[in-house]
């Protein structure tokens, strides 16, 4: 049965027959937990350093120094360099682990890729709740890094691949809304874990993060692999069982003709990092690879994130304020991203940068401008109540502009962008480049703060004013486009169209010519 046709932006797109099945569900969900050790790191990290045992078993130099200094100046507080750079080790695992990651989806595939990566995960976090020196703490963190890296690049690949192109949005936000959830949970266990007597609770939030990593192990075991992945590592029959399976339909040789002409196309392609860097036609898919998560990391959301907690105690919230201004800002997070999950596939994706981009950007204006009216350049002085509030209500509209632009799309037009020639490369790129630039951004954003005083708010807000206009200039609609058939978008593009060189039409009539002989004989 031929696949219908859905017209969009005057081009038409192939749909393929099959519906939303409980198996894709269920695969996608697990995958997605990907998401939710990585968030739950990114919280884990700002509580274990206001941890007094933890800072004083494995950092009593620098604890030491963190006592004795007065803040006078609420921008400058106390930065050591050491202790952001073990903070920061994690994501320099990540940077490198998300590198090898292509490799080992091209050979192992997405599933046993994702299971190893979630096992060197529960080991890290296990030795990591047991150390007793800084080797063994240094062990865990990075095996748990590793497992970040390779996880964030073979999770929203795995998704995008497993997804009928209607969902595909919906289902790989589900990725961005478990980095939100492990945030938030690590919120939570970093508040419980100071309240355990014995000072040992640092170790339960540490150990904590082996459960989820666990879920995906284990579910690793009970998911199939995607048909893609399957027809890519020449096993056929079985991706063609897998594809009636998650498609739920009798009929599903276009999409699987489909899937193996471009894999056939991917196997002419020797070098995927040469095709992609030098062979010239994947310029777009390269531009898109690198400046994404630059960008996403560049918003400013790890600022605001940061800084919530000093807004909140003026506002009232004396005791308990860094956990009461993180599951705030936490909760707006979870659920803004649902917002995501559900206009995604419907409104598109640009209407989603450019609305929460320009949100994001009054908001940024509008803090920074309070912040400077209160503190001035000397940063000192009390903030009101009612302006505190007014700071707390725009920290809350950032985050929710965040929640449903750069958040899930930075990982979600990555995914899908890529011909499989050179997808599993340019997701290890855009893993890498994100991990490099939370671990780049969080050692100098206690300088910058520093330095640019309340101008750090404008700072930031002038790069989410210039990756909007990006966006609203150079990035397609993807959204309905079947991952197979997403070159046409670019060939339809006013400004990329001429660095696209048309090779499919070639595959594809000698694709065609194959079919005719066949059924002529």
């Amino acid at each position: 049965m031929p696949g219908a046709v859905i017209v969009h932006h005057h081009t038409r797109y192939k749909t393929y027959p099959g519906e939303l099945t409980g198996i894709v569900v269920f695969s996608c969900l697990i995958a997605s937990v990907a998401g939710c050790i990585f968030g739950y790191d990114i919280g884990l990290t700002s509580g274990l350093t206001s941890s007094e045992p933890y800072m004083v078993k494995f950092f009593p130099s620098i604890y030491e120094e963190m006592k004795k200094q007065v803040v006078v100046n609420q921008y400058c507080k106390f930065d050591s360099q050491i202790l952001t750079l073990f903070c920061s080790s994690l994501f320099l695992s990540a940077t490198v682990a998300a590198f090898f990651a292509g490799p080992m989806t091209r050979s192992f595939g997405r599933k046993w890729t994702l299971f190893s990566a979630a096992s060197a995960y529960v080991a890290g976090a296990c030795i990591g709740g047991v150390s007793v020196n800084f080797p063994m703490l240094l062990t865990g963190r990075i095996l748990v890094g590793a497992g970040v890296g390779i996880s964030i690049q073979a999770a929203p690949l795995y998704i995008s691949e497993m997804a009928p192109a209607q969902q595909r949005g919906m289902l790989n936000i589900m990725f961005q809304l478990m980095i939100t959830v492990g945030i938030l949970t690590a919120n939570m266990t970093n508040y419980l874990g100071s309240k355990v007597p014995g000072g040992w609770g640092w170790r339960i939030a540490v150990a904590f993060g082996a459960i989820p990593a666990a879920v995906i192990a284990l579910g690793a075991l009970a998911i199939p692999d995607t048909p893609t992945s399957l027809i890519e590592r020449g096993d056929t029959a079985t991706a063609r069982k897998t594809l009636l399976q998650i498609r739920g339909v009798g009929d599903v040789r276009e999409e699987f003709d489909d899937l193996s002409t471009a894999s056939e196309d991917a196997k002419a392609v020797e070098s995927p990092w040469r095709e992609l860097f030098f062979g010239g036609k994947y310029k777009p898919q390269l531009t898109f690879a690198l400046l994404i998560p630059f960008f996403q990391q560049l918003t400013g959301i790890n600022v605001i994130m940061f800084y919530a907690p000093v807004l909140f105690k003026t506002v009232g919230f004396k005791q308990n304020a860094t956990l009461v201004s993180s599951v705030i800002t936490g909760l707006v997070n979870v659920f803004s991203t649902f917002v995501a999950v559900v206009t995604a596939d419907k409104v598109g994706r640009r209407a989603l940068f450019l609305q929460g981009g320009t949100q994001m950007i009054i908001s940024q204006i509008l803090v920074g401008t309070f912040i400077g009216l209160q503190f001035g350049m000397s940063g000192t002085g009390d903030i009101s109540e009612q302006y505190a509030m007014c700071i707390v209500l725009f920290v809350c509209v950032y985050v929710a502009g965040f929640a449903w632009s750069w958040g899930p799309m930075g990982w979600l037009i990555p995914s899908e962008i890529y011909p499989l020639a050179v997808r599993n490369a340019a997701m290890s790129i855009t893993a890498s480049v994100n991990m490099f630039f939370t671990a780049f951004i969080g050692q100098i954003f206690l300088t910058l703060l520093c330095h640019l005083r309340f101008g750090l708010f404008y700072f930031f807000g002038a790069w989410v004013l210039l990756m909007t206009l990006f966006i609203a200039m150079l990035l397609p609609e993807t959204k309905n486009v079947p991952v197979e058939e997403m070159a046409h978008v670019w060939k339809k593009h006013w400004f990329w169209r001429k660095f696209v060189i048309d090779t499919s039409n070639d595959a594809r009539s000698a694709e065609m010519r194959k079919r005719i002989a066949l059924e002529m004989s």
